[in-house]
């Protein structure tokens, strides 16, 4: 083997898989088709709350929040406000900050942990055996692997090669997307405002930059039609009722949106991760967040997978997708809803969203789990059978003796054992995919709690005991 695991694609869900996979010793070869040092002014622009917990926990979320601006609301088609003050996070914020900020922190971590990156690398195929992967690229070299992940974004190669499926359907067409300089700064929030057939959003960036979505319903060019500054200040005024002086133009684009997910998110030694395995509409900034924590969830276990045998490394393997699918499924149909929300037409369909939005407005508890949606900190996974009810669930960055936090014993990248403070170090048993309970980081708890946690590497609750 030329190297243990190949990563195709070093976009956000690449670069943290990568870091993860060299942090816990694994050799990773990164192949990305874009040049060494191309600027990514792309689509994405939003960083939730789990997202920068997941940051933390690799020592990069608060040089990242320097970086951006922290939006503590959501504002939906000018009736309904999205409060996240209260989410149980330390980030009770949404972070607008440009992807290429992200994706600097995230290499520069995989880079120092050993990952190898290979760039102007183009795959072209791939083959697979009993033992490993095969890849070949548009220049001839051949690298090989134990496993693969393919996470090339939605026209990924890695899920053609391997001929896993990839269903659904464009939902929204030319849509278009700039980042302007505004002559007046509007409120505070993220806002998504629909009107006069049409669907516009504005962001900021904090540095100065704002990030415009937005689309006309009786205008349907192609992708290939450009962009202009006009069309971009008449939609803000159609929805937003004011293009607040956009000027300086330094991105624009325009696109479509799909919605779409592979059935499978493995194929032997295959995986996919982030939008080679799910893709959707912008609404909610769901898409960077939702790889991200694929990449989490995938890192730890294809780590143990290297040192696990055949028959267990597959068990571990395939409770990534069991785990992550489910996710991919509800941040599409949450995503589309939105969506559908703002474009339907109609008197039936507007009365609808009206009575839809004035009962979430009323409802202090949906909106509440709406807030835990969308940051994505109430997203828990299947538990066992009899397993205590913490099993699956995210776990709160407690204050750890000595004035550190959990998030802080995480950055190990092991499965930690958080006990209560003044008592015996308890003995819990390991857990699925825990290769070794002596490689444990064992801690107490700051906070007088008596609950002994076994904290799996990606921060969820792997087994716990007491109350």
């Amino acid at each position: 083997m030329d190297t243990d695991v190949i990563v195709v694609g070093a976009g956000p869900t690449g670069l943290l898989l990568a870091g993860d996979l060299a942090t816990a010793g694994a050799r990773v070869t990164v192949l990305e088709k874009r040049p060494a040092g191309l600027s990514n002014l792309t689509r994405a622009f939003a960083v939730h709350a789990r997202s920068l917990e997941v940051l933390d926990a690799r020592g990069l979320a608060d040089e990242l929040v320097t970086k951006g601006q922290p939006v503590r609301a959501i504002r939906l088609f000018q009736r309904l406000t999205v409060s996240l003050a209260d989410l149980p996070s330390r980030f009770r914020y949404v972070l607008v900050a440009p992807q290429y900020e992200v994706e600097r922190l995230l290499r520069r971590r995989a880079e120092e942990a050993g990952a190898v990156f290979r760039h102007d690398t183009e795959v072209t195929s791939l083959a697979q055996d009993g033992e490993g992967v095969t890849v070949t690229a548009a220049d001839g070299s051949q690298l090989r692997a134990r496993y693969l992940v393919g996470t090339d974004g939605a026209r990924s190669t890695v899920r053609s090669a391997v001929g896993i499926p990839f269903p659904g359907k464009a939902v929204i067409r030319s849509m278009v997307l700039a980042d302007v300089r505004l002559a007046r700064k509007p409120a505070d929030t993220l806002t998504v405002a629909a009107a006069n057939d049409s669907l516009g959003f504005i962001a900021p960036f904090g540095d100065g930059w704002y990030r415009f979505i937005g689309w006309q319903g009786d205008r349907s060019v192609s992708e290939d039609e450009p962009v202009d500054l006009d069309e971009v200040r008449s939609i803000a005024r159609a929805t937003l009722g004011d293009d607040f002086g956009m000027s300086e133009p330094r991105f624009l684009s325009r696109f479509h949106s799909d919605e779409r997910q592979a059935p499978t998110y493995r194929k032997g030694r295959v995986l996919l991760a982030g939008d080679a395995a799910h893709v959707h509409s912008p609404a909610g900034g769901l898409g960077m967040n939702t790889g991200m924590q694929d990449a989490a969830n995938l890192g730890w276990k294809l780590a143990a997978a290297l040192r696990l045998p055949d028959d267990a490394a597959a068990a571990v393997l395939d409770s990534y997708e069991g785990e992550r699918y489910p996710v991919g499924k509800q941040v599409l149909r949450a995503s589309g809803g939105i969506l559908r929300a703002a474009t339907s037409r109609g008197p039936l369909a507007t009365l609808a969203g009206t009575v839809g939005v004035g009962i979430v407005s009323r409802a202090a508890p949906i909106r509440r789990r709406a807030a835990g949606f969308i940051s994505a900190v109430s997203i828990a996974y299947p538990r066992p059978r009899g397993a205590h009810p913490l099993v699956g669930t995210r776990a709160r960055d407690l204050p750890l003796e000595g004035g550190s936090r959990l998030a802080e014993a995480l950055r190990a990248g092991r499965f930690v054992l958080v006990a209560p403070a003044g008592a015996p170090t308890p003995d819990l048993p390991g857990a699925p995919g825990e290769v070794d309970p002596a490689e444990r980081v064992v801690t107490r708890r700051a906070d007088g709690g008596a609950t002994t946690l076994l904290v799996r590497p990606d921060g969820y609750v792997a087994a716990a005991r007491g109350q």
